[in-house]
């Protein structure tokens, strides 16, 4: 019969999926696209507010049933320059762009987005960021179009 044969190709499979968010993240979404709100939740035992939200306090194990709104304004705590490109089709920008992890007020978690309206040579870790959200919202993360300095 003889010996198989191994081929390694280099490549990538490309093909339409769909995600299913489940409840919490869901009710994130559908605030943020029907109502221009960030919600963010609390855990009812250590009292930390997680954005994104969780449906488990990872610190306590306990469900998280509190939500509570937040306002769009924040810190950024981390921040990062793209100026390479990758066949992505989930990112709306090309590169050259900035990424940051946003700490929302009153949240003690970070938000990784889109940072814009700013040269990268003025971001500073702990500038205050204000979101700016999508004229039209669809129910993702990019109904939040980027977070701008605050004036």
């Amino acid at each position: 019969m003889g010996e198989a044969i191994l081929q390694e190709l280099d490549g990538r499979l490309y093909g339409p999926y769909h995600n299913w968010h489940g409840a919490v993240a869901s009710r994130f979404f559908r605030e943020l696209r029907d109502n221009g709100l960030i919600f963010g939740n609390r855990c009812g035992q250590c009292g930390k507010l997680f954005l994104p939200p969780r449906s488990v306090c990872p610190e306590c194990f306990v469900s998280i049933e509190q939500w509570v709104q937040l306002p769009g304004t924040g810190t950024l705590m981390a921040y990062t320059v793209v100026h390479y490109s990758y066949s992505n089709h989930c990112q709306p920008k090309q590169p050259p762009y900035a990424l940051g992890i946003i700490r929302l007020d009153w949240a003690d978690t970070g938000l990784c987005h889109l940072l814009d309206e700013v040269g990268f040579e003025e971001i500073r870790i702990g500038m205050r960021l204000v979101a700016v959200l999508s004229q039209e919202r669809k129910g993702n993360i990019l109904d939040i179009a980027y977070f701008k300095p605050m004036a």
